[in-house]
């Protein structure tokens, strides 16, 4: 690699040997993500993972990929970039194990308008911090470089994830029933979805991130904004080994209103108790500042709850129980009820 420059691509913005910093910069990052399954390291044309599958009867591969969204703008004012790979990583496994699986591996895309080896590797740290949370390999991924389409200090990040859940216990919602509970997982923050309306809400490019805010108890704005997403894997898995989950919400964009139908059947409701609702302070800012009607902050965010998981009457105080062990303040926020497909909030 010493030996491969280029000094007609470095004149058009594309300095290749960056690159290869980058890539020596990220290497001890990976290297905390690696599980039994990975084979050879990163730099080759593809990711070798050799899956265990011992124990079950027919492995079903599951596949998820996000990015960060303009969630990334709030990095680029703060310069904080460590965090946000975090982000990218739970978008993808908290969706995957919505269906019951356990998430192997995981790439990533960084697209920059330069590339800043030490940059990269911050934004790198973050994945692999994302990977060790959620028990996945970061297996391998991909930085481009695109002057001229980009700003030099800006990169856009996106992810992929594979999972795999045996299919006799893939969560398919047929076992739902009106009298379920649905539980609440507290979010950590705003997560990563909704970042134009809290930048609108926000003015975000007006005012001082780093400044100290009473209605978040002294906390500031920007680094309140950029709290990871917070991962769920773990948690979930282990609940799953002894309580029937009936269905998994991850509550992204959409809010309650797109995402809890899609862990239930047709034929029943989600009844949300209001009162119930943890909601953080951070929405209520967002919703003071931007003028912004409840049903519109219910159906664009999390307002507290990243995730939901729906299980039988006579399960929930064990879920409940269980997600407290495993550092999940859990609480009920309703039930399911027999109607029409979709969310009440009451």
């Amino acid at each position: 690699m010493e030996k491969s420059f280029s000094a007609s691509y470095a004149a058009s913005g594309v300095d290749i040997t960056a690159g290869y910093r980058s890539v020596e910069l990220m290497k001890s990052h990976i290297a905390r993500t690696t599980t039994a399954g990975v084979l050879g390291g990163v730099g080759g044309f593809g990711g070798l993972f050799a899956p265990e599958l011992g124990g079950m009867a027919k492995p079903v591969l599951v596949s998820g990929t996000d990015g960060v969204g303009t969630k990334l703008k709030i990095a680029f004012l703060m310069d904080r970039h460590d965090t946000v790979g975090i982000d990218c990583v739970a978008m993808c496994v908290n969706d995957v194990i919505c269906c019951g699986a356990r998430p192997m591996f995981f790439l990533d895309y960084i697209a920059c308008g330069k590339n800043i080896p030490e940059k990269i590797a911050e934004i790198v740290a973050g994945v692999a911090e994302g990977c060790v949370q959620s028990g996945c390999a970061l297996i391998g991924g991909e930085t481009a470089e695109h002057p001229g389409l980009m700003p030099e200090q800006e990169y856009d990040l996106a992810g992929f994830v594979v999972g795999v859940v045996d299919r006799e216990k893939i969560l398919d919602n047929s076992a739902s029933r009106a009298g379920d509970v649905i539980i609440a997982l507290p979010s950590s923050g705003v997560h990563s979805n909704g970042f134009s309306l809290v930048r609108r809400a926000m003015d975000v490019e007006n005012i001082d991130l780093a400044a100290p805010c009473a209605e978040l108890g002294g906390a500031s704005i920007g680094e309140t904004l950029l709290t990871p997403t917070k991962i769920y894997v773990k948690s979930v898995l282990a609940l799953m080994e002894k309580v029937q989950v009936k269905g998994v919400s991850h509550i992204t964009g959409g809010g309650f209103y797109e995402n809890i139908p899609r862990s239930i059947p047709e034929g029943l409701c989600a009844k949300i108790e209001r009162s119930a609702v943890r909601v953080l302070p951070v929405f209520d800012l967002i919703a003071a500042r931007g003028n912004v009607p409840e049903r519109d902050m219910f159906n664009t965010y999390n307002m507290g709850v990243g995730m939901t998981v729906t299980v039988a009457p006579a399960d929930a105080d064990r879920a409940i129980e269980l997600l407290r062990e495993n550092s999940e303040d859990a609480y009920v926020i309703g039930e399911l009820a027999a109607g029409e497909k979709g969310v009440e909030i009451c």
